[in-house]
């Protein structure tokens, strides 16, 4: 990758207090989608952390700028929404790792972003949401009264004007919660990774979370984040490079227990609104989530009120929908996404991308 990020002649990591803050915007999505993985399936939790931890301090380095780390947001909502198992989402992640990796190094990320397109990507991202918001008002619905203490917490932080840190905040209740009912964890190192039975997961789920999650990182983990790295902190970091860097990342962190992993752009805007401008954040949130994976215990797990994830992931669903307003073919990203809720997330990522295409061939314009 050169010199990452062009960023060879300025200071690449400083610490202020905007370093502190800007650590919280990259916990928005990042934190209720892992702890909904870790809830909701045999995902583990401390070994999540870690790899987040050791990603987000590696890129704040290497790249020296808020690069943000967060899971991959298609195979994280099919994983909660119970369509694809722990196995399926590691052999996903080591397959978009490698793709990730040719993509990047070969420089063809524009050739198949054509092929993709940006309604599909949106639909893909409008899909997604509306995977979430079903699982997580299933979840609030489990238990009423949690349920409706993480919303009237995230209500709260919107009203006092912190909308974007509400989810964060009912994750914090879920932890005081948690602690509450089963004690002060004792700090406990993760041991040795779980070995998901990945030869067995080979087959039409892994394959259609794969080409759905190919598309929304095209689009918003690379060429969208490449963008706002230019726009809001004048940064060359070409988006072939950012495919290389999330290849490396997924071949490194699945085969330790890790999760599939991405850039993207709304976590470098959460970053950069909370008042991060160099690597320091990562270096802050990325200690933050290591000292998080020493007391994120089975028994503090199994302590946390489900319902009130629930309401955390309805939010996140609404804020990932909501992208689908900004579609350059609306009629087509709204139709994948509806598609994906009557058949499943890769047939509809599929089609629409077949229908973009011969769209597009036809010089039609929605």
């Amino acid at each position: 990758m050169g010199s990452p990020g062009g960023v060879a002649d300025r200071c690449r990591v400083a610490f202020s207090r905007g370093s502190v803050t800007g650590a919280i915007g990259d916990l928005v999505t990042v934190v209720p989608l892992i702890v909904g993985l870790a809830l909701l399936t045999e995902v583990s939790l401390p070994h999540v952390l870690v790899g987040f931890g050791v990603f987000q301090i590696l890129w704040g380095v290497a790249y020296g700028l808020p690069l943000s780390v967060e899971p991959m947001k298609a195979l994280a909502a099919m994983g909660i929404a119970g369509v694809i198992g722990y196995a399926e989402l590691a052999l996903a992640g080591l397959v978009l790792g490698i793709v990730l990796l040719v993509i990047g190094l070969s420089g063809t990320l524009a050739v198949v972003e054509r092929w993709v397109g940006d309604p599909v990507i949106r639909g893909v991202q409008f899909a997604v949401g509306l995977l979430l918001f079903e699982t997580g008002v299933r979840l609030v619905l489990e238990d009423p009264a949690f349920g409706a203490a993480g919303v009237a917490i995230a209500g709260g932080a919107a009203v006092a004007g912190y909308r974007n840190a509400g989810g964060v905040a009912v994750i914090v209740g879920c932890v005081a919660v948690a602690v509450w009912t089963g004690g002060l964890p004792t700090p406990t190192l993760p041991g040795a990774p779980p070995a998901p039975a990945i030869a067995g997961a080979i087959g039409r789920d892994a394959a259609e979370g794969i080409f759905a999650q190919l598309a929304m990182t095209i689009g918003n983990a690379a060429l969208a984040t490449s963008l706002i790295l230019a726009d809001r902190l004048d940064a060359d970091v070409p988006p072939d490079d950012l495919s290389t860097s999330m290849g490396v990342m997924n071949l490194l962190a699945v085969p330790l227990g890790g999760i599939p992993m991405c850039h993207g752009c709304d976590g470098v805007a959460g970053k950069h609104a909370f008042g991060a401008r160099t690597g320091g954040a990562n270096v802050v949130v990325g200690v933050g989530y290591l000292a998080a994976a020493l007391v994120a215990t089975t028994t503090l797990l199994a302590a946390f009120p489900v319902s009130m994830v629930g309401a955390v992931l309805a939010a996140v669903a609404v804020s990932l929908g909501g992208s689908v307003t900004a579609s350059s073919n609306r009629p087509l990203s709204v139709g994948v996404g509806i598609l994906a809720v009557v058949s499943n997330l890769g047939v509809a990522a599929l089609v629409g991308a077949v229908v973009h295409l011969a769209w597009d061939r036809r010089g039609g314009s929605p």
